[in-house]
């Protein structure tokens, strides 16, 4: 069978053909969540909003901020750039300097010369300012899997290649910050708009419940309840327990109604009015609230609610426990627990960041800062 498939793949190559692509798919572990069938999905901005956020030009620029031209070289230096490309960037017909702010135009060759590990580093360097704003926030590609992600991007050609090779490592993800190089490799204005597009895809998952029920059914509906015998959604929970057929539910069909409205889906315009877009903890903080409540925004108050309606736990936890990513005394993100190893979060506060489903895993090579970054659990208390 397996040389009959090679045969097929290659003869539809030398036909031109299209073969599809095995998604992948895989089944989370067995609890009384009951059995899930897990899936991925790239999420893109919707047109309306494209068109609303401002696109970069296609000039790479390094921004540092309150420094000295010496300090810049023995960081460029110190990260393992080449002695060359640190004068050919410090050169003052090359670089500017307003108010201690040094600027540096790397170009696509110069970017494209910096193996992993020296480009890694420096954007790490380049991430503590604010200005650089796709080392910042990158474009991670979750799973580590670069031909799931590529596929259906709409890159071109010579921009997938390019992609390929200017990734980096933040942490243990793999990311990509060089969008102003692609769009120097877009051919035509819907190309420009096209690249674009791929940048902000973003990856989730996609949760379905396998039917019939084959676990506890009082299990099951407890644990998708969090034990709130008046849950909205338990009415739905009772009646899909008695169902013989088989078939299956999305999860996000269980999620308290404000969620569920929010799941696959980015912040829209209007979501900023009182001057910030809601993020991880306004997520994670209104999980269970039947009307979201916008005090979360401000950390100080989102930061006073954790610690006092919260109880900490430890594993296993439960559906609507909230996970905090912690360094020190400060607190680096919060998602709300599902089940198996699968959370729900919204990665920052940026209209381009959606709320998703993701893997633990994966949340964590984003937050993870170092091993001394921990996990805490949390929660609610009734």
């Amino acid at each position: 069978m397996k040389k009959i498939a090679v045969f097929i793949a290659c003869l539809a190559a030398s036909l031109g053909l299209c073969v599809a692509r095995t998604e992948p798919v895989w089944k989370a572990q067995p609890g009384p969540w009951g059995e899930l069938e897990v899936r991925t999905v790239y999420l893109e901005v919707p047109e309306t909003l494209l068109a609303a956020v401002a696109k970069p030009n296609a000039t790479t620029r390094w921004v540092f901020e309150q420094t000295t031209e010496t300090a810049v070289r023995e960081l460029l230096v110190r990260q393992g750039v080449s002695a060359a490309m640190v004068t050919r960037l410090l050169d003052p017909a090359s670089r500017t300097i307003q108010a201690n702010v040094i600027s540096l135009y790397p170009t696509v060759a110069e970017i494209g010369s910096l193996d992993v590990a020296v480009r890694s580093a420096l954007y790490r360097e380049l991430a503590k300012y604010p200005a650089n704003e796709y080392q910042r926030d990158p474009v991670y590609v979750l799973g580590g899997d670069l031909d799931d992600w590529l596929a259906g991007s709409g890159l071109n050609e010579a921009q997938e290649k390019l992609f390929r090779q200017l990734v980096w490592k933040h942490g243990e993800a793999i990311a990509f910050s060089d969008i102003q190089a692609l769009l120097t490799l877009a051919k035509d204005a819907a190309e420009v708009r096209s690249t674009f597009r791929a940048v902000t895809r973003v990856r989730s998952l996609l949760v379905e419940l396998k039917l019939p029920l084959k676990g506890d059914r009082q299990a099951f509906l407890d644990y998708w309840t969090a034990g709130q015998v008046d849950a909205t959604q338990a009415s739905f929970l009772r009646a899909i327990t008695q169902r013989q057929a088989i078939q299956s539910v999305d999860v996000t069909h269980f999620f308290p109604a404000v969620i569920r409205q929010r799941a696959y889906t980015f912040p829209e315009i209007e979501h900023g009015a009182r001057g910030r877009l809601p993020d991880c903890h306004w997520t994670s903080l209104n999980f269970f609230n039947s009307t979201p409540k916008d005090e979360y925004l401000d950390m100080r108050q989102a930061a006073t609610r954790l610690v006092q309606g919260y109880a900490t736990v430890e594993p296993p936890y439960r559906y609507g426990d909230i996970l905090c990513f912690l360094e020190g005394g400060e607190g680096l993100h919060t998602c709300v627990y599902l089940a198996d190893d699968i959370v729900f979060t919204k990665n920052g506060d940026s209209i381009l960041a959606p709320w998703v489903l993701m893997q633990v895993k994966d949340v964590e090579a984003v937050y993870r800062r170092s091993p001394d970054t921990r996990v805490q659990g949390f929660r609610l208390k009734r």
